[in-house]
């Protein structure tokens, strides 16, 4: 079943959607059952994350297309901000 990015964006105003962003950095590593995916992209210096029950092909260098939103997260007491990735596809 594919997603149509636009009804997505449509149906949750805080959803942003962008096309061919260049992947510089793509990390996998186990978080229990899941493995959570880690995304650098160019021009942007905050992380991108989603989590996948299989490892997903490598994407360093690729071009993305990215539906996400701004996410918080604490460690250690100090809050960081991350993008949460509910949609990916190679551009």
């Amino acid at each position: 079943m594919k997603s149509d990015p636009k009804k997505l964006v449509d149906k949750n105003q805080n959803l942003i959607h962008t096309e061919l962003m260049k992947v510089t950095s793509h990390t996998q590593r186990e978080q229990g059952e899941w493995i959570l995916h880690s995304l650098m992209v160019e021009g942007c210096d905050v992380p991108f994350k989603f989590k996948r029950k299989d490892n997903y092909q490598n994407l360093k260098g690729a071009r993305v297309n990215l539906t996400y939103y701004p996410a918080h997260e604490s460690v250690a007491g100090i809050e960081f901000e991350y993008m949460k990735v509910v949609r990916i596809k190679r551009g």
